[in-house]
């Protein structure tokens, strides 16, 4: 049996700048932070020669065109992995749909275990670049590269996507004191609603396509916030990086209707009210999860929970795309 866990993720400022619309005309720049929540996949040999696929949905297939899960049959193409006699399961501790980047997890996770699988070593940079071939070239999904490249390299990581398509990856520059303060003062509450992010994506990659200017001034800013966010934190100065996250949430909300909603804005404003220094809502927008930077933490935690919002307590994940058993 093999099993391999991917984490989840959290964008700590850039997100948008990783979309090849935008990125292979202006570069890209961004940071972000795999957390200790987790997409599970296992594969194992079974006694017949099916390939039997358990997710959300159950399939028993006998060929790789037969599969209709399209990320686990372009996975099998791709690796060269025959589907006969396997059985491939996967799971996540948290539900697709809020925002932490669960399809680029599970697709770096799927694509390790079929590596392991087929007895191949391959290095975290050529495992994100494979899922993102997957998800983006081969499967037309409108979204960015930062999901597989953290999920891969894990940590809190700054990547720099180039004109050329290439991706370069460094850890964030923290004293270990100022890691463990940031890794305390982030809360992340649950907003109830899940979404797909695709709608939102697909119109920031058309108008970017089309150089829509407002869209544009709004992709260059936020890789200026990105690179300000990189600065703040690096020398230590937590209160200025949650000040930039506010900064970074109320440019965000102007590149689409559907990123935040009436009740996302009232629970946002509750916290600024309550202890937040700054925060916005994970990926794309629509619903998903909520994260703030706050310095009076409880009198925060108090005020959301007491909300109804759910909290999900996380560490930093340094480990990426891990196999745990091979």
């Amino acid at each position: 049996m093999i099993i391999v866990r991917s984490p989840l993720r959290i964008s700590l400022g850039g997100g948008g700048t990783d979309l090849p619309s935008y990125y292979r005309e202006h570069d890209g720049f961004l940071i972000a932070a795999a957390i200790d929540r987790y997409v599970y996949v296992t594969i194992y040999n079974i006694f017949n020669d099916d390939l039997v696929l358990k997710y959300s949905q159950f399939e028993r297939v006998q060929s790789t065109d037969h599969i209709a899960h399209p990320i686990i049959r372009e996975a099998l193409k791709l690796t060269g992995v025959a589907p006969r006699a396997l059985e491939i399961n996967s799971m996540a501790e948290i539900p697709s749909g809020t925002g932490l980047g669960s399809s680029g997890s599970f697709t770096t996770a799927l694509l390790k275990a079929l590596h392991v699988h087929a007895k191949h070593l391959i290095h975290p940079a050529e495992l994100a670049a494979e899922a993102c071939e997957i998800e983006i070239d081969r499967l037309g999904d409108p979204i960015g590269k930062q999901d597989q490249y953290i999920a891969a390299y894990g940590g809190i990581t700054c990547f720099r996507f180039r004109k050329n398509d290439q991706v370069e990856a460094w850890p964030l520059a923290l004293s270990q004191e100022t890691l463990y303060n940031l890794e305390d003062s982030l809360l992340m509450f649950f907003t109830g609603y899940s979404r797909a992010a695709a709608s939102i994506l697909k119109d920031q990659d058309s108008k970017t396509r089309s150089g829509d200017r407002d869209m544009m001034e709004n992709l260059h800013y936020v890789k200026e916030l990105g690179l300000r966010s990189r600065e703040a934190l690096e020398a230590g100065r937590l209160a200025e990086f949650g000040a930039i996250m506010h900064e970074h949430w109320v440019n965000k909300r102007k590149r689409s209707g559907g990123i935040s909603s009436a009740r996302i804005d009232e629970w946002y404003d509750l916290a600024i009210r309550n202890g937040a220094t700054g925060g916005k809502l994970i990926g794309a927008g629509g619903g998903g999860f909520l994260l703030f930077h706050a310095e009076d933490r409880q009198r925060l935690r108090h005020a959301m929970t007491g909300a109804g919002l759910r909290e999900v307590r996380f560490r930093f994940d340094f480990e990426g795309t891990k196999v745990l058993v091979s």
